[in-house]
């Protein structure tokens, strides 16, 4: 069954989504390296840097500087493809597994406390 929220809703939810990542102990991520992090975490492998630029229409080097962050962070593992030693394989890491798994218990927990 699907969800409804009213567009209010729906922009308060986020609002207190991004206010529990800023006021947390862990570290906040850029939209956009969010939505490059959660691509890799929620959408079957194998990911490239070729594939993630073009899925979110966006350049290599965007991909590659927001996977310098996320490698650092230890959310992310590059390495090239013994196959075609052109593309990047970029590979999940069980400490970006949690951090995806407790940012989704954030979403959930904001939801339950919206009235609806």
């Amino acid at each position: 069954m699907p969800v409804i929220l009213r567009p209010s809703q729906a922009l308060r939810l986020w609002q207190q989504v991004c206010l529990s990542e800023v006021r947390g102990a862990m570290p906040d991520l850029t939209e956009r390296q969010m939505a490059i992090l959660l691509t890799i975490y929620l959408d079957p492998p194998p990911h490239t840097v070729r594939g993630l630029a073009e899925k979110l229409n966006v350049t290599k080097p965007v991909i590659t500087r927001a996977l310098d962050t996320m490698s650092g962070l230890k959310f992310v593992k590059r390495h090239r493809d013994a196959s075609d030693r052109r593309n990047v394989l970029v590979r999940r890491t069980v400490e970006g597994a949690l951090f995806v798994e407790r940012f989704g218990d954030v979403v959930v927990a904001r939801a339950a406390e919206l009235s609806l």
